[in-house]
């Protein structure tokens, strides 16, 4: 098993996790959710696994927005993480622009995400992104 498995968090079904996404404790169910499932890959012998926290996948634009404001939390796991919010709807609905009109919202999320942990960031836009890193990388 020499391939990376990238575990992303999701509630549902890619059909149903948009209905009506709840949590009573967003962090902890998600953090729990981690924990399971990285044992459970471990133990069929998986040991190479990046994170990601599922962005827009099972969560409203609040609970996209309080995952973010807490991702710190998942380096608690010691694996990389892997974030993707390339002009995403958490951007372009609250700026209330289109998905083409969401680079400068994606560039500050993508400049958040890799100070609370990030280590790979999934992109449409990689010059801007790569200049994100550099300039995170030399701060």
């Amino acid at each position: 098993m020499g391939v990376p498995y990238i575990l992303m968090h999701m509630k549902g079904t890619p059909q149903t996790m948009q209905e009506a996404p709840h949590y009573d404790d967003l962090m902890k169910e998600v953090m729990l959710y981690f924990s399971e499932k990285i044992q459970q890959l471990r133990d069929l012998g998986q040991k190479d696994i990046i994170l990601d926290p599922g962005y827009g996948f099972a969560k409203t634009l609040d609970h996209n927005y309080e995952l973010l404001a807490h991702q710190e939390m998942l380096c608690i796991f010691e694996l990389p993480l892997l974030v993707g919010v390339s002009r995403k709807s958490m951007i372009y609905k609250l700026l209330g622009c289109t998905p083409n009109e969401a680079l400068n919202g994606t560039t500050a999320l993508n400049t958040i995400a890799l100070q609370k942990g990030a280590s790979i960031l999934r992109v449409h836009d990689v010059k801007e992104a790569v200049e994100v890193v550099r300039i995170v990388t030399k701060l």
